[in-house]
């Protein structure tokens, strides 16, 4: 399948890149191209910076709520009528399976607008603060939320089209304008908004999107340039850090959702544990998922009956089949990050953790970028398999002696971005999820990470966080206003 070029949006105009450059939108599935996107320079970058600034600076976008509500509504009932279209860019560019797009795919994002709105309408622009004597007279004094300013998206590739809506509506509706620069894996989830926002008559420089082939140097831009006030990322940690250090020399304000290395903890007391060992195993999406639980802890006393029962499971596990709905595993995104999850299973080989399932390139799938689906055993918390973001199906199996070993090894980690108790004791279990430094914590399979809910983590895993009315504060300013009464 061929789809139409994909073009950039800088200031209202859907256009080809500086000198028509392109490049080749790679499909997991088969390692063949699926579209031409646009490859832009650094003077469309420049374009894109100079129209968010003046849509900012010289316009009522800030100011006018109804307006920004009206133009959101209209991109959402675009985006909503082109299901079908998203649907096939996540299957064919992203390399999801189909029982993934509906989430956090597609479906699961497209209903988050409503609620996203839902929150707008509800956000307290002015706050009284009552009277207050000072400085030999009264004040009556207001906070006014204002937007932040200009924001650079910078999104990945694993989850784009759900992440795009997280960062690019609350920003919209807050008042910022946006430059969206997604991974140069999936461009096609990202240059949507743009075809969308050219059909509704988005306001010129309030939306652009800026494709690239180079995955550094047009997100340094953006993180460098003076004109951009904000910066939203979700990546990995090493290039969070990056960011940091770029942006302090403008004092950027950021937003860094990073990795995780999460831990799924089953206590012994628990009814049904062998489906709540199963939920260790690493499959989803194959894994490509920063709060994916991917460290599996378990009672020393029941550790042979997890391994055993592990074994049965991905023995009988069916994955990465592109036509059946059922399944939820595909390739990975890349033959780059193919080599990367490989070298991770040789290391945690020559570590000396053992090797239950998987372990290899599955290469009977066809000729995409595919992993089996691998757990190792045997592991300890300080192999590099139990520290290190591995963003494929690769799990580990870790013993614990008492609910405090559970908690240290849990939080024996640079990360801190989910997790999950289960317990046949619900208040034993909510003692341990309180202890657990990380930004979300499921108990007994409670759902932590849904859109009313704000979403990041501790640690290296991250600054501040998305969704909820929290998701919206990073977008906003808050301004104290005092009028004085004296005489």
């Amino acid at each position: 399948m061929m789809f139409p070029e994909a073009r950039l949006y800088i200031d209202g105009k859907l256009r080809a890149a500086e000198n028509g450059a392109t490049y080749e939108d790679i499909s997991p599935w088969t390692a063949a191209p699926i579209a031409k996107v646009a490859d832009a320079s650094v003077a469309d970058m420049d374009e894109a910076i100079a129209a968010a600034r003046r849509a900012f600076d010289t316009t009522d976008w800030p100011t006018n709520k109804a307006l920004r509500r009206e133009m959101v509504v209209k991109l959402g009932e675009k985006l909503r009528a082109n299901r079908d279209r998203l649907a096939a860019y996540a299957h064919n560019e992203a390399g999801s399976a189909l029982g993934t797009i509906a989430f956090p795919q597609v479906d699961g994002p497209l209903g988050f607008i409503d609620e996203l709105l839902k929150m707008f309408d509800a956000i307290e622009w002015e706050k009284p603060m009552g009277e207050r004597p000072a400085f030999g007279g009264m004040s009556q004094r207001t906070l006014v939320k204002e937007a932040a300013g200009v924001v650079g998206v910078i999104t990945p590739w694993n989850v784009p089209f759900y992440i795009n809506i997280g960062k690019v509506i609350p920003a919209l509706l807050a008042g910022c304008t946006v430059i969206m620069k997604p991974a140069p894996d999936t461009p096609l989830l990202s240059t949507i908004f743009g075809e969308m926002a050219a059909e509704v008559g988005f306001p010129a420089g309030v939306l652009n999107v800026v494709t690239a082939a180079d995955p550094v140097t047009l997100g340094e831009m953006l993180v460098t340039d003076k004109r951009v006030d904000l910066i939203s990322f979700t990546g990995s940690a090493t290039v969070g850090r990056r960011i940091m250090e770029k942006g302090a020399p403008t004092l950027k304000r950021l937003f860094l959702e990073l990795g995780g290395k999460s831990a799924l903890i089953v206590l012994e007391d628990l009814p049904n544990f062998a489906q709540a060992v199963c939920m260790g195993m690493v499959c989803y999406h194959a894994g490509q998922g920063c709060a994916t639980l991917t460290r599996l802890l378990v009672p020393r006393s029941r550790y042979d009956e997890a391994v055993k029962i592990l074994e049965a499971a991905y023995a009988g596990y069916q994955w990465g089949d592109p036509a059946n709905p059922a399944h939820v595993m595909g390739p990975l995104i890349s033959a780059k990050q193919r080599e990367r999850v490989m070298a991770y299973i040789e290391a945690g080989k020559a570590e000396g953790a053992r090797l239950i399932a998987g372990g290899n390139r599955a290469t009977d799938k066809g000729p995409g970028f595919f992993v089996e689906p691998t757990f190792f055993v045997d592991v300890t918390n300080d192999m590099k398999i139990a520290r290190e973001e591995i963003f494929g199906p690769v799990g580990v199996l870790i013993p614990f002696e008492d609910d405090e070993d559970a908690i240290r090894i849990a939080n024996d980690s640079e990360y801190g971005l989910s997790g999950m108790v289960l317990s046949g004791d619900t208040e034993r279990a909510m003692k341990i999820a309180r202890r657990i430094r990380a930004g979300t914590i499921g108990v007994n399979f409670g759902a932590s990470i849904t859109v009313d809910l704000p979403f990041g983590g501790y640690k290296q895993s991250g600054i501040g966080k998305e969704w909820g009315m929290e998701g919206f504060d990073e977008y906003l300013e808050t301004k104290a206003v005092a009028v004085g009464k004296f005489g």
